[in-house]
Formats: C-alpha cells, sequence, structure tokens
C-alpha cells in the first residue's frame, strides 16, 4: 500500500511537473515574443509616420505646380475673349484623331493594310498596334508638306502675332483644302454641294471646309477598296489553284489554308510586298 501510495504520488507529481512545464514554456514564449514587438512595429510606424506627417519641407524642394480652373467675373473683354479661346482649343483637341482620319491619307492607308492582312490571312499578324503605327508614321511622311505650309503660312506668323485668329484659321485651312480637294473626285465633290444647297463653285477658295471634308471620305473610302481588290487577286488564285489540287487529290479533309498560307506569305516575301504596298500608297498621294 505504501508502494503504491508513493507510485501515486510521484505519477501526480509528475503531472504537476509537466503542466507547470507547459504553462513555464507558454510563458517563455510571450517573453519572446514581447521582446521581438520592437523590431516588428518599428518598420509599420516608420511607414506610417512617412505617409501621416506633414511634408513642408519635401514641398519646398520640390515644387508640384497646380492648375485652377475658377468660373468668375470680369469687366475687361479681352479676358472674356481669352477664356473663349482656351476653351475652344480644349475642344479642338479633343477632335484631334478625327481630325487626322479624315483630313489626311490616313483613311487610304489603314484600309489598304487591312485588306492585305486579311488577304494573306494572317489574322491578327500584323497586330493592329503594328499597321496603326505604320499608317500614323507614313501619314506624317506624306504630309510634311502640306504641314509645313500650315505652319509657314498659319501658325508662325500667328505666333508672332502678325495676324489675328480668323486670318490664321484660313490661312491654316487653305493648304490642306487643296490637299483633300486634289484627291476627291468631282462627282462626290458635286453631290455634297448639292445636298448642302450653296451657289456653284468657281475655284477652290469658295467651297466650305465642312463640304469639302465629307467628299474627300468618300472618295478615300473608293479608292481604298480598289486598291484592296487589286490585292487580293494574286492570293484569291493561290487560294483557288490550292483548292483545285486538294479535291483532285482527294484530300478534301485538310483545310485549303494550311496549305496556302505558307505559298502565299513566300510569294508576298519573293515579290518584296511591304516595298511594293508602300511605294504604290505613297506614290498615290505625290504622283
Amino acid at each position: 500500500m505504501a508502494f503504491n501510495k508513493l507510485k501515486l504520488n510521484k505519477s501526480i507529481l509528475g503531472v504537476k511537473l509537466s503542466s507547470s512545464g507547459i504553462i513555464l514554456s507558454s510563458k517563455k514564449q510571450w517573453m519572446s515574443w514581447w521582446r521581438e514587438l520592437p523590431t516588428i512595429l518599428f518598420p509599420i510606424g516608420a511607414l506610417l509616420g512617412f505617409f501621416l506627417i506633414p511634408t513642408h519641407g519635401f514641398a519646398q524642394t520640390v515644387p508640384i505646380p497646380s492648375f485652377n480652373l475658377e468660373v468668375g467675373q470680369s469687366s475687361n473683354p479681352d479676358q472674356v475673349a481669352s477664356s473663349l479661346q482656351v476653351i475652344a482649343l480644349l475642344t479642338v483637341l479633343t477632335l484631334a484623331p478625327a481630325i487626322l482620319i479624315m483630313t489626311t491619307c490616313f483613311t487610304r492607308i489603314i484600309i489598304v493594310l487591312s485588306f492585305l492582312r486579311n488577304a494573306l490571312g494572317t489574322q491578327q499578324s500584323p497586330p493592329n498596334q503594328v499597321l496603326l503605327g505604320f499608317a500614323m508614321f507614313l501619314t506624317f511622311f506624306i504630309m510634311a508638306p502640306v504641314w509645313g505650309q500650315v505652319q509657314t503660312q498659319a501658325l508662325k506668323p500667328y505666333f508672332d502675332k502678325k495676324i489675328s485668329q480668323e486670318v490664321a484659321f484660313d490661312r491654316a485651312a487653305a493648304p490642306i483644302k487643296r490637299f483633300m480637294v486634289r484627291f476627291t473626285r468631282e462627282k462626290d465633290l458635286a453631290l455634297f454641294v448639292r445636298i448642302a444647297k450653296i451657289k456653284r463653285p468657281r475655284n477652290i477658295k469658295e467651297i466650305p471646309v465642312w463640304v469639302v471634308i465629307p467628299a474627300f471620305v468618300i472618295s478615300e473610302l473608293k479608292t481604298a477598296f480598289q486598291m484592296g481588290f487589286i490585292i487580293y487577286i494574286p492570293f484569291l488564285v493561290i487560294d483557288m489553284v490550292v483548292s483545285s489540287v486538294l479535291m483532285a487529290m482527294g484530300m478534301m479533309m485538310l483545310p485549303p489554308i494550311m496549305i496556302s498560307l505558307p505559298m502565299k506569305l513566300m510569294l508576298f516575301v519573293l515579290v518584296d510586298g511591304w516595298y511594293l504596298i508602300t511605294a504604290s500608297l505613297v506614290q498615290s498621294f505625290s504622283g
């Protein structure tokens, strides 16, 4: 009985020791976390302080410009006119993409390049970004003489305060109007003159710009579609020949595009297609 009692006391003592050991170990863990707490909170506090503390000194070293748009009253007519000019300029800037597309050679170029990609059957190669970038820079190249005339005849005198805004607008529109009329069909121009119900013009100066632009656009669309049809013909012949050969060989389950696509790419590379397309587009405007 004494032996059993001693054994039971040891077991009870062992449980107490083990439980105290668990408590002791948990206290040690809390002490270790408490000691590491400053190292954890210091970077967080520094980051919050960087965003929350007012940065007056930083603003003095690196000033940030600001723009204030206010609606007030003025008794000076010149200030009112200047404000209206700024608003008109911002409105024109929003229409800049449409002006670039509709009054330049961009429309013809991008449509012809799209027809070329469809005729090759390469789907998204070249991608849209490449075609748009190439068409834009080719437009800059072709329109450089016209924009040079606008710079010398209108913008430079206006910035030098030698002419008024109305005169600068008329001088800037004249070279662009001559360019558009040069590549506008007489039939298309007569259509919009008749729709607008204006007198029959005797020269280019009597034709309003808002009449020339839509006539120029539909003329460019017709010319672009004609060039696209001519581009399609050789690639269409290759597709027909490949399809006929596959049908004669009994390979009806094989798509003809799998055979014709490499042949069209090879033909386009051998004849230096990009050189011919670019030369045709530039010469269609420069003569």
